[in-house]
């Protein structure tokens, strides 16, 4: 099986699985997920965040959206520039004004949102269907934070939010595929070893 073949497969199978989940289940581990993430040192001293909105079954980043803006952080969330194939970042200041349904059905900043620039901001959430314990990442395919990701400065934390059931032995990965520093379940955080 090639790379792609690999990767195709275990998008399939992880994501069948978390659409299985029971959604009261998926709502308390997001909370605890959510919990985990705010208690992070590097996320209560970050000033602008970038965080990506909740998907389909995925866990409800929305909790970490409102505690940030709740402490008065700038928080900033990526809209699909389609003829780029890039993401651009927008700056969300009232969640039930602000985001609505983009790109293939996936939420995020309206366009009349004040565009933000990458270089100020000093914290990302990056999503993901599964990740190992090296921190390798396997997206939705169309790599478009592979290519948002180089705009963000290095020192910025890398950090994915993610059921158990999303942590896997190996994650396949092209030279171009890029990691997260860390991965936060709702049973631990994992510091990846790169």
């Amino acid at each position: 099986m090639n790379l792609r073949e690999r990767k195709r497969s275990l998008r399939d199978a992880i994501m069948a699985r978390r659409d299985a989940l029971d959604p009261i289940w998926r709502e308390q581990a997001s909370r605890a997920i959510a919990e985990r993430i705010a208690g992070m040192d590097r996320f209560a001293t970050a000033r602008v965040v970038l965080l990506t909105l909740p998907f389909r079954s995925e866990w409800n980043a929305m909790l970490v959206v409102a505690r940030a803006l709740d402490a008065g952080k700038i928080v900033v969330a990526p809209r699909v520039d389609a003829p780029a194939r890039m993401l651009r970042v927008y700056r969300i200041a009232d969640p039930a004004r602000d985001i609505e349904a983009g790109y293939r059905g996936i939420p995020e900043p309206r366009a009349a949102c004040p565009e933000f620039a990458l270089d100020q901001v000093d914290w990302v959430l990056v999503p993901g269907v599964a990740f190992d314990a090296c921190g390798r990442r396997l997206g939705y395919g169309g790599g478009y934070y592979d290519r948002l990701l180089p705009f963000v400065a290095k020192t910025v934390p890398r950090v994915a939010g993610a059921f158990e059931m999303q942590i896997v032995d190996d994650v396949p990965m092209a030279p171009h595929d890029l990691g997260v520093d860390v991965v936060v379940t709702e049973q631990r955080t994992l510091h990846c070893s790169g």
